[in-house]
């Protein structure tokens, strides 16, 4: 999903904190690099579908909220609808998704895109924002991971990833929950879905992806996506089962 329609003049109507923690420095991103890794992440696609659409068993029936109704408001966030191309929901093969703009006043926003696969059995599986981002027109520069400690829970661990067209800077934060599991890695969200395919007979999960310009600069960007973080987390169980 590499659409980022933000703006920073959007009017919204202060957040509380959760902390966070850069892990291993950032990893510059080269043209070599990102072939190679695109390339082991579409073999390794190939081998989670061949063995999931070996197994016969049916999914159980998930109890779940539609994310429709996600709060709009999250404390002093706010919240407006951002609806996807039909031809971006397709491709991405979700079941259900949200997308919207969330911001505090005149503070620079934060797009906020959820979306759920109630399985990833039959090829519609969880896309990679970094292999979804290049084709969009969005240059990688760095890559890395961040911890984050929500207020009232355990830390969660999430990919950072800084990217670029031309002048145009944005931040983002993503990662993979589902199954009672917040993963970063996209290879060992493949391993766990395999595994709870077989020990479960489930593969729902979701890709929660958070962007902000940075406009103000990287350390502004974060804290303020940390902050954001804070009051998002809390909220997702009733929207993706555990």
């Amino acid at each position: 999903m590499g659409d980022f329609r933000l703006s920073g003049n959007v009017n919204f109507g202060r957040a509380l904190g959760a902390t966070a923690i850069r892990r291993g420095g950032a990893i510059m991103i080269t043209g070599s690099s990102l072939s190679a890794r695109l390339s082991i992440t579409a073999a390794f696609l190939l081998g989670s579908i061949l063995v999931l659409r070996g197994l016969s068993h049916g999914e159980p029936k998930l109890l779940r909220q539609p994310l429709a109704q996600f709060p709009v408001a999250l404390a002093d966030w706010h919240g407006s609808e951002l609806p996807l191309p039909d031809r971006m929901i397709q491709a991405a093969g979700v079941d259900d998704y949200v997308s919207r703009i969330y911001g505090i006043g005149q503070q620079i926003p934060i797009g906020l895109y959820v979306g759920y696969y109630g399985s990833q059995r039959t090829g519609d599986t969880i896309h990679s924002p970094k292999n979804c981002l290049p084709g969009a027109g969005w240059e990688p520069v760095r890559a890395g991971y961040l911890t984050i400690s929500p207020q009232g829970g355990a830390p969660i661990e999430v990919n950072e990833y800084l990217v670029a067209k031309g002048a145009d800077k944005r931040l983002v934060l993503y990662w993979y929950q589902g199954r009672g599991r917040v993963i970063a890695s996209e290879y060992a969200g493949k391993v766990w879905m395999v595994v709870d395919a077989i020990r479960l007979h489930r593969t729902d999960g979701a890709l929660v992806r958070l962007v902000t310009p940075v406009d103000d600069g990287e350390a502004n960007a974060q804290e303020r996506l940390v902050r954001f973080v804070g009051q998002l987390y809390p909220q997702l169980n009733k929207f993706i089962p555990n």
